[in-house]
């Protein structure tokens, strides 16, 4: 077999909001009565041990329509609306997540219904948007600290990056903390199969996607932009960081990264040449991922 040939198989893991979506995210303090346009929903997240992003299972419209001055616990009870948690430093039980949730006496409905109305008028003249809505519960206080809203649309390489990679025949998934019916709209218009996506991806089921793609591809390239996506980068073959969001990002994230990007459209260039080379990232170039000197870190990863 020839070095050329060594890998045979490849699949690309993209997380959603920021990576594949140019995303757009507001929070509001409750108890501060403040709020946060821009916010990035998972360093708010990660601020605190003792804090939980959940996304709850409603619909945008729906929730608009809902009396303002009714306590969003009531309201979620009432209407029987689950949740899924998109990411925590915490290690605790979905009951005591819920158990906060559903007694909570300080988040309003209208307190998110300031959120999905801010983005909304940010987001209204995209052509394509997802919305999710969810909260921050602090286990400590314990309660709702933040009602959180983000509306995001595809990067505009996102598409042709993954029709790219079909036609090159690499597999790609989605693994994400957002709702799994807004991911499948997603991977519907970007052309990705809807067995391959995955939605309420903690960072730590995140690695365990990566880990089980490496059982069945020779490569397992992880494309993140977030603290929530360092587990997963850490766990595959080759990890790629985007920077095409914007923002700061933490340290660990360049330390932990084969590649940084400003155009999801370089994913396929770079797994192009992994296949060619079979599946060591190398020497870092600006031609290999075409940002500047700095598309690879010098740092070793860990």
């Amino acid at each position: 077999m020839g070095e050329r040939d060594l890998v045979s198989s490849v699949a690309v893991i993209f997380d959603s909001a920021g990576t594949l979506l140019n995303t757009y995210r507001i929070a509001k303090d409750i108890r501060k009565g403040k709020l946060m346009p821009g916010v990035e929903t998972t360093m708010l997240t990660f601020a605190s041990p003792d804090r939980v992003l959940v996304v709850v299972h409603i619909h945008s419209q729906e929730m608009i329509d809902a009396p303002p001055e009714m306590l969003l616990s009531e309201y979620l009870v009432r209407n029987r609306i689950g949740f899924g948690v998109s990411c925590t430093r915490k290690i605790t039980t979905a009951d005591e997540i819920g158990d906060i949730l559903y007694h909570d006496r300080h988040a309003h409905i209208s307190d998110l219904q300031e959120c999905i109305r801010n983005v909304w008028s940010v987001c209204r003249k995209e052509s394509v948007i997802t919305i999710n809505s969810g909260v921050i519960i602090n286990m400590a206080l314990p309660g709702i600290e933040f009602t959180v809203t983000t509306g995001g649309s595809p990067f505009p390489g996102a598409k042709d990056t993954v029709t790219l990679l079909h036609q090159m025949g690499i597999a790609t998934y989605i693994a994400s903390g957002d709702r799994v019916t807004k991911l499948e709209r997603m991977a519907d218009f970007l052309g990705i199969p809807r067995d391959r996506v995955n939605g309420f991806a903690t960072p730590a089921i995140k690695a365990q996607i990566v880990a089980d793609l490496k059982c069945e591809y020779d490569t397992v390239v992880m494309v993140g932009d977030s603290i929530n996506d360092l587990c997963a980068m850490r766990a595959a073959d080759v990890s790629i960081l985007s920077l095409e969001q914007g923002g700061e990002r933490p340290e660990e994230l360049s330390i932990a990264s084969d590649f940084v990007i400003r155009d999801v459209r370089e994913v396929a260039g770079i797994v192009k040449e992994l296949k060619e080379t079979g599946g060591d990232p190398g020497e870092g170039s600006p031609v290999r991922c075409g940002v500047a000197d700095n598309c690879r870190n010098s740092a070793p990863r860990k």
